[in-house]
């Protein structure tokens, strides 16, 4: 019996799994995890599957974060809350607007749950998790064992974490604590955000404007499959970005604190004028260069081959090396997409 995974990821590749447990209680997830481990099953463990894409059928057993809830407690200087690691992670930003606590407004409608937002150290506009992330807290799927790790013990970098090494395999996120300052600043430093007033501005418009802006490049998965930024931003060092500046003075620059300065994946690809060049059933968006959709009854292959392209043509151009950020699922498991797409 094979089971539709396409309802399970945005990009809605037509794939299948062996099995589909959608848990809601860490109990359910502990029992039916070793129960396809002890049956020599491959596992995975999926939030909205927002960030990945799959090659093949899935000869295992996948598992559907469905865990729910949100607490709230504060102090004179914090909000905190503990939430669920099913939880959708645009509906949490907009509850906290609604009761009042600000902090999360840059990090509107990206997508997935809670639980996966500590794994890739979601970010955008200037803001990654990592800057608010109080704890996560971790099952041991091998013994059943709960615990939790500090922000520290996350050891969160850009679009990284100790979740994609150490707690890998045989771990799964269960809920994230998150803590927001009573004293909100605003961060203001990423596109038309700078064009705010920073002692007038409020939450709410930078939910606002994230949200226009996110909405009018992203397309809505239900219309194109997708899994939004396929593409990381490349970091560079400083005399490798003065040698292209130099030949494209226009080109978007954000330097690092350590001297290396970052660039704008979306905008290398467009200028190899790749927006809307198609693979098969796979493209890159029209509207947003950085985004690659699933046009028309897209295969795995078909995204594979277009996000290679996609690679050679920028590395041809300028040298930098791009890098999925997109996890890629084979028949038994995760593989390497730096590999793939080389």
């Amino acid at each position: 019996m094979k089971y539709s995974l396409t309802p399970f990821h945005t990009f809605h590749l037509a794939a299948n799994a062996s099995k589909i447990v959608e848990f809601s209680s860490a109990e359910q997830l502990l029992n039916e995890w070793q129960t396809a481990v002890n049956n020599h099953q491959p596992v995975l463990i999926l939030g909205q599957g927002s960030n990945v894409i799959f090659l093949d059928d899935f000869d295992g057993c996948v598992f559907i974060n469905k865990l729910k809830g949100i607490t709230h407690h504060e102090d004179e200087q914090f909000h905190y809350l503990h939430v669920q690691g099913g939880e959708n992670w645009h509906e949490l930003v907009k509850w906290t607007l609604a009761n009042n606590i600000a902090g999360l407004e840059n990090l509107a409608l990206i997508p997935g749950v809670a639980g996966s937002a500590p794994i890739q150290n979601i970010g955008a506009y200037g803001v990654e998790f990592e800057r608010v992330c109080d704890f996560v807290e971790v099952l041991n799927l091998r013994t059943g064992d709960i615990f939790r790790l500090t922000k520290q013990e996350c050891q969160f970098g850009y679009r990284e974490s100790v979740f994609k090494h150490q707690y890998k395999d045989e771990f799964a996120i269960l809920s994230v604590g998150i803590k927001l300052t009573k004293a909100w600043q605003p961060v203001l430093s990423y596109g038309s955000l700078t064009q705010f007033d920073p002692q007038s501005v409020t939450p709410q418009q930078v939910f606002d404007e994230v949200c226009a802006v996110r909405s009018a490049k992203l397309p809505n998965p239900d219309e194109f499959g997708n899994a939004g930024s396929f593409f990381k931003n490349p970091v560079i060092d400083a005399a490798k970005f003065t040698q292209i500046q130099t030949a494209y003075p226009n080109i978007p620059n954000y330097p690092q604190a350590d001297g290396t300065v970052k660039l704008a994946a979306g905008w290398l690809i467009d200028q190899c004028e790749l927006k809307g060049f198609q693979v098969g059933g796979a493209a890159v968006h029209e509207k947003q260069a950085l985004v690659l959709i699933n046009k028309q009854a897209a295969a795995g292959s078909d995204v594979v081959a277009l996000a290679k392209e996609v690679r050679r043509r920028v590395r041809e151009k300028f040298g930098v090396e791009l890098h999925p950020e997109v996890r890629f699922m084979g028949k038994n498991g995760e593989v390497n997409s730096e590999e793939v797409t080389r």
